[in-house]
């Protein structure tokens, strides 16, 4: 391959150096990303339904939604945090930014929420798996496939796997600056990886096994050194997905086909 990334100087060079440097706070993040995996573990028990689960009630949703977005996105965003810490020579700064930076994940999910609330309302029955719900759910992994190649796809990756250039032209001081910066750092991400998010509720949001599947394609995306690789080999899983959710589900392996009597049965959740 001829897009390498330089090692130093842009890309994720200077992230990936200052993780090196700063190892205990990439460790905190770490463990609290494995912390946020054994909670949502435990709040999702029994709970798959399949393509557009329940959402259950809006403080249920939203609380479970920011542990899951601490899990799966403290990892791939640990180096940006790293370069962050080195940068402002802070040990609690950091702690800031990345408030910030899962405060605009917390506004995704709210949107994600009232999204999906609005669809259940407006189509009612016409969403079911038997009905229009399948095809939706495949056509929603193509079209994410298909965003891969947009210009906003690829100008918040550039942002995302080019952390020091972003940081210096969003540089603010002090504890408000650093917030702001973790939330614009947010934006940048919500930009790259929305329809990934979306794929996952099209394949199951209350699934484990879904939500550690496209937590590994975000990671994939933004730390691998080989960009063209990333693209490429994400819009090949999502077509492949999207062609099998719509042509073979059964044969889709973790996927709860709505409907399916050897799936255990849903815990009832509003609305």
């Amino acid at each position: 391959m001829t897009d390498v990334e330089p090692a130093t100087g842009s890309g994720l060079g200077p992230a990936l150096a200052a993780s090196r440097a700063q190892l205990g706070l990439v460790a905190v993040l770490f463990a609290l990303a494995a912390v946020g995996w054994w909670w949502t573990v435990q709040e999702m028990r029994g709970m798959d339904s399949g393509p557009w689960s329940s959402l259950g009630p809006f403080g249920w949703f939203l609380g479970v939604w920011v542990v899951m977005m601490a899990a799966m996105m403290f990892p791939s965003v640990s180096p940006t945090v790293a370069l962050y810490s080195r940068m402002s020579r802070s040990r609690w700064l950091p702690v800031a930014f990345t408030a910030g930076y899962l405060a605009t994940w917390a506004g995704a999910g709210v949107v994600a929420f009232m999204i999906g609330i609005a669809g259940r309302r407006a189509a009612g029955g016409d969403l079911a798996w038997e009905h229009a719900g399948q095809a939706i759910a495949g056509a929603t992994l193509i079209a994410a496939a298909v965003y891969e190649f947009t210009p906003l796809k690829n100008a918040c990756l550039g942002k995302c796997r080019s952390p020091l250039g972003t940081l210096l032209g969003s540089w603010r001081d002090g504890g408000m600056g650093a917030l702001r910066m973790g939330v614009g750092n947010g934006a940048w991400c919500v930009g790259c990886c929305w329809a990934l998010m979306a794929s996952l509720f099209a394949l199951g949001v209350m699934s484990v096994t879904w939500m550690a599947v496209v937590a590994g394609l975000i990671a994939f995306e933004k730390v691998i050194p080989w960009r063209r690789v990333a693209t490429y080999g994400t819009t090949l899983i999502l077509v492949v997905l999207g062609v099998l959710v719509l042509a073979a589900p059964d044969a889709l392996p973790g996927f709860h086909v709505p409907g399916d009597t050897q799936m255990p049965a849903m815990t009832p959740m509003g609305p």
